[in-house]
């Protein structure tokens, strides 16, 4: 690091094993740019104390992860089309001294799952979560033009998000119980189901909200838990007969839109893929 050099920076709590720091750091590597990157834990009831921090000495720029993706919108100065539309922020930009909220986490998964399932227009998908990831990526099957079903614990939150798809973009999502009977007649009508959760996440590793019974061949299964990358969820799908699709591509994507936010540039994708598998296959 040097005196000029540009400071970006992970919020949330817990952050420990974010595979950010690394992709990220790899990427200003790869292109000659003097910027590094940090990880900082942050719990909810310091989220205005760190932001105002922030303020303070000048990051760049900033990700924001679980749980404040829709907290920090009241602490920051704009909101970008991409965060004002789903309500949650994964980004933010210092901009002149202002901050800016803006949304990865939904292109990002969109373009993950499409480099290897192909277009999802007209597929029914079922996504399980209604968090402030799994927010942007229902705004972003939406607009896909996916046949959106969101299933969620918390039946107010999950009802919320699809009013809010259905006014800002005049589609007609719905919602369902996260309760397994209901799980296996909706599973069965998809071609898709996304787990858009933190369950399976490590360390409760051996957790799933879907089992290989209730699941049919020729499904696809996308996770957007990346550590393990073959989380119990996937490994019930191989069961079943079903295509996986892990989370290190939506990782990945939305890592790259960021980096381009930040630095005006082409994010080396390859090279970010790259430090993050080796990361994860370093971790075992």
């Amino acid at each position: 690091m040097t005196k000029k050099t540009k400071l970006f920076a992970l919020i949330g709590d817990p952050v420990e094993r974010s595979l950010s720091p690394e992709m990220h750091n790899a990427a200003f590597d790869a292109l000659g740019l003097d910027c590094a990157y940090i990880a900082l834990r942050v719990p909810s009831e310091m989220l205005a104390d760190a932001v105002e921090g922030i303020r303070a000495i000048r990051l760049a720029g900033f990700n924001v992860t679980h749980p404040h993706k829709v907290k920090i919108i009241d602490l920051l100065d704009k909101l970008d089309r991409s965060a004002e539309m789903v309500g949650a922020v994964n980004i933010v930009k210092n901009v002149g001294g202002k901050l800016v909220g803006f949304n990865t986490d939904g292109d990002g998964a969109v373009r993950a799952l499409e480099s290897k399932v192909g277009k999802l227009s007209g597929k029914k998908i079922l996504l399980l979560g209604a968090g402030g990831a799994a927010r942007a990526i229902a705004f972003s099957l939406a607009q896909a033009g996916a046949k959106l079903t969101i299933a969620n614990r918390t039946a107010p939150k999950a009802k919320g998000l699809v009013a809010a798809i259905n006014k800002k973009l005049g589609v007609k999502a719905v919602h369902v119980a996260l309760k397994k009977n209901i799980l296996v007649d909706e599973i069965r009508r998809s071609n898709i189901l996304i787990n858009a959760t933190s369950t399976g996440m490590y360390p409760d590793v051996d957790r799933t909200l879907v089992t290989a019974d209730m699941m049919h061949h020729g499904l696809i299964v996308n996770d957007i838990v990346y550590e393990p990358l073959q989380t119990r969820l996937l490994r019930e799908a191989k069961k079943a007969g079903a295509r996986t699709v892990d989370g290190l591509g939506m990782l990945v994507h939305q890592g790259a839109m960021a980096f381009e936010i930040w630095t005006g540039r082409r994010a080396p994708v390859k090279v970010m893929e790259a430090t993050a598998k080796r990361e994860l296959s370093r971790r075992g």
